[in-house]
């Protein structure tokens, strides 16, 4: 699992001074942010597919080197915002990378199913932005805590899962294309879409606390890793279906 909010997104700017230099922090400048890293990753992706549709043997190095790669720069940008202006575009190539090799092989085995998960992740996207904006969606302590506790439960039953294939053990239905496993994924994406949620508050509120302009980036890299996680949560919803 790609792992939804940073740990640090509704304390990462606490105790930080106003910025009253006009160098904090804006929405605006955290949207533009947010187009460079996905044009960063895009560039990749592009690369990563072309390579695994020219030689499929060549894709697991790319899987390797851009999904453990991106994990680490990941983490040192979470507990370090100040430098998510470097790390976020590497955390973004590195993403490219990971993710056109894996999205090359599940269009290999279902045919057009990387445009209908592309699709759908932009729907989300757009579709809780609108209802965020509405006020439809208030961001409660609860809110935060109950989106929160159901990521790191996921995050925890993915790890369990992953040491699980060293020793030859899996989780029921979680990888299955059962009705039960059907319905897994299903909760696992209504979880990740919720993180967007949790993104589009950090951001206004940290955009309204006047904090340092580098939050820009991090932001946008918050987001960026909810998006990333949702898109694979949708692929890997879907290929169920499709089975």
């Amino acid at each position: 699992m790609r792992s939804g909010n940073p740990s640090l997104k509704n304390g990462a700017f606490e105790g930080f001074k106003v910025d009253r230099t006009g160098r904090s922090m804006t929405i605006l400048g955290t949207v533009n942010k947010t187009f460079i890293l996905l044009l960063l990753l895009l560039a990749t992706f592009v690369y990563s597919w072309n390579q695994f549709a020219a030689n499929p043997n060549s894709a697991m190095p790319l899987i390797l080197v851009g999904g453990i790669g991106g994990f680490f720069v990941a983490l040192v940008t979470i507990f370090v915002p100040k430098i998510s202006p470097f790390t976020a575009p590497v955390y973004a190539l590195l993403e490219g990378l990971f993710l056109g090799a894996v999205s090359a092989r599940y269009e290999l085995q279902y045919g057009g199913i990387v445009f209908q998960a592309v699709l759908l992740t932009i729907a989300v996207l757009l579709g809780l932005l609108a209802v965020y904006r509405s006020g439809l969606i208030k961001v409660t302590h609860n809110f935060r805590l109950g989106v929160a506790a159901a990521t790191c439960a996921i995050f925890v039953v993915y790890l369990i899962s992953f040491i699980g294939r060293f020793f030859g053990f899996q989780i029921p239905h979680l990888h299955e294309a059962t009705p039960l496993g059907i319905a897994i994924s299903v909760i696992i994406v209504i979880v990740a879409s919720l993180n967007l949620v949790l993104d589009f508050d950090f951001i206004e509120n940290a955009a309204k606390r006047r904090v340092p302009k580098y939050f820009e980036w991090y932001g946008a890299f918050g987001l960026l890793i909810t998006l990333v996680w949702l898109y694979l949560e949708i692929l890997r919803l879907l290929s169920k279906l499709r089975r």
